[in-house]
């Protein structure tokens, strides 16, 4: 597996903390959720190998939080099919 130099959030910087805070803000409180299971250990997760950039962290995740947005046509269960849709073509084990 491939390794990735990452920052812990407990160790962000002020700039990328706020940056984090500012992504999560935009996500459905349900993000914010453990799921029952999933372990990401001292890898971290996928928005933490985004840490060294940011402000690519804060794009790249930002998006995807607006495009959560409830006040958008699609709802939770939509995106939830779209996402289950694509990993399956993508072979993905999640």
């Amino acid at each position: 597996m491939t390794w990735i130099k990452t920052i812990k959030p407990e160790d962000a910087d002020e700039p990328l903390r706020t940056l984090w805070q500012q992504t999560r803000a935009l996500y459905p409180p349900e993000y914010g959720t453990n799921v029952e299971g999933i372990d990401e250990g001292e890898g971290g997760g996928i928005t933490q190998s985004h840490s060294l950039i940011p402000q690519a962290l804060f794009h790249a995740f930002g998006l995807l939080g607006v495009a959560l947005s409830p006040d958008l046509p699609l709802q939770r269960r939509q995106h939830e099919m779209i996402a289950t849709v694509v990993s399956a073509v993508n072979r993905c084990f999640y």
